[in-house]
C-alpha cells in the first residue's frame, strides 16, 4: 500500500498585576435560557488569539460572542477578527474558557471566580502537571480534548482523573484535499525566543540544519511559520503564506519541532518527521504520528525520503473525531454554562 492509499483509509479512519483588589465586572452563573451564552477565553499564551480564530464561525452561527481575556492590547493587531478585553473592561459573561493552567487563565480565573469554568485543550501542552493546575480543580464544571491521545496528556498536565470529553479540533472541520508536488518539503517552525505571549520550544537550530541539508539534496523547502516564530530566521526560503495546516497538501512530507498541528497535518495525509532536542519534552501522542525522528540534521533527507504515516488506528488515536468539531465544543460549553 503506498503513502496515498495510506493517507486515505487513515482519514476515512478518522472520520467516523492588574488583576489583584479589582471588582468583579463579569459576573454570571447559569445562563439563562433562550439566551446564547457569553463567553470569556484566557490562554496560557495571553495574546494568542489564533487558538480562538477557528471557533469564531460557529459562534456567529450561535449568535454567540467569544471575548479572549488579554492583560492589554499592546500585541492585538488592529485587524484581529477575535473580540479581545482587558479584565477590568469585560463585558457580562456566563462562562470562563481555560486553555491551559499557565499563570495567565490561573490569574483571570481567580479574578471571575462566580463564573462556572471549562478546561478546554486548544494549543500545545507538555504532559507535566502544571504547578498552579490545583487551583481549577474543584472549579471545573467540564473538561475537553480534540482527541482520546491529548485527553490523556491533558488530564496528566491537570491533574486530574475525570471524564474529559474528545470533541475533536476545530481546526480539522475543513481539512485540504491533499495534492503532493514532487520533491517539496514543509519545514515547520516553532518559536525560537520566549516572550510575554509565551515560551520557546528548543531545537530550532537542528530545524534549520535540516532545512539546509534537505535543500542541499535537492528538495524544495516550503516554510510553515508558527504564528510567533521569527520570519527573518526563515527568509533564504519561501514562506507560505496560508496556514501550515493547509500547505502541508502540498507537501510530499513535513518536518518539524513537534506541535499541536503534527496530528492534524498527518489527518491531511502527510508523513511528517519530528526535530526533537534533548531539552524538549514532547507528548506522547505527536510523537507517535511521526514516522521518525532526529536529533542530527545530516540524518534529515533520509527521515524524510522514507516517511510513512502511521497506522490509522495511531493516527485516530491522536487526531480524534472529524467534521463537526467546533460545534461539539461549543455544545459542551453550553451545557457548561447552563449548569448540566
Amino acid at each position: 500500500m503506498n503513502n496515498l492509499e495510506r493517507a486515505r483509509l487513515s482519514r476515512r479512519t478518522v472520520l467516523g498585576g492588574a488583576l489583584a483588589g479589582a471588582g468583579l465586572l463579569a459576573v454570571g452563573g447559569t445562563a439563562a435560557a433562550g439566551r446564547p451564552p457569553q463567553v470569556l477565553i484566557a490562554t496560557n499564551e495571553p495574546w494568542g488569539t489564533y487558538h480562538v480564530k477557528p471557533l469564531l464561525a460557529e459562534a456567529a452561527r450561535r449568535g454567540w460572542r467569544l471575548t479572549q481575556l488579554v492583560p492589554d492590547r499592546s500585541k492585538v493587531a488592529p485587524d484581529d477578527p477575535v473580540p479581545t478585553a482587558v479584565p477590568e473592561d469585560a463585558p457580562r459573561a456566563d462562562l470562563l474558557v481555560v486553555t491551559g493552567a499557565g499563570d495567565w487563565p490561573l490569574d483571570c480565573a481567580a479574578r471571575f471566580r462566580r463564573l462556572p469554568v471549562v478546561a478546554s485543550s486548544l494549543a500545545y501542552l507538555g504532559p507535566a502537571r502544571a504547578d498552579r493546575a490545583r487551583e481549577l480543580r474543584y472549579r471545573l464544571r467540564a473538561v475537553t480534548s480534540s482527541s482520546p491521545a491529548e485527553a490523556r496528556s491533558f488530564g496528566s498536565y491537570l491533574g486530574i482523573h475525570r471524564e474529559i470529553r474528545v470533541v475533536g479540533s476545530p481546526q480539522t472541520d475543513a481539512l485540504p484535499q491533499r495534492a503532493p508536488e514532487p520533491g517539496l518539503v514543509l519545514v515547520l517552525t516553532s518559536v525560537t525566543r520566549s516572550d510575554e505571549t509565551g515560551s520557546a520550544a528548543p531545537g530550532t537550530e537542528l530545524l534549520m540544519n535540516a532545512a539546509a541539508e534537505l535543500q542541499a539534496a535537492g528538495k524544495r523547502i516550503l516554510v510553515g511559520l508558527h504564528p510567533r516564530e521569527d520570519p527573518a530566521l526563515w527568509s533564504r526560503y519561501e514562506i507560505s503564506d496560508v496556514p501550515s495546516l493547509q500547505a502541508s497538501a502540498r507537501a510530499e512530507a513535513a518536518i518539524g519541532i513537534p506541535g499541536t498541528v503534527f496530528p492534524l497535518i498527518a489527518a491531511v495525509g502527510t508523513p511528517l518527521v519530528g526535530c526533537t532536542d534533548p531539552a524538549l519534552t514532547v507528548p506522547d501522542h505527536l510523537l507517535s504520528v511521526c514516522s521518525s525522528t532526529i536529533g542530527d540534521a545530516a540524518q534529515a533527507v533520509s527521515a524524510v525520503d522514507g516517511a510513512e504515516l502511521p497506522d490509522p488506528a495511531v493516527l485516530a488515536d491522536a487526531v480524534g473525531p472529524i467534521g463537526g468539531s467546533a460545534r461539539r465544543l461549543l455544545d459542551a460549553w453550553s451545557r457548561a454554562a447552563r449548569g448540566r
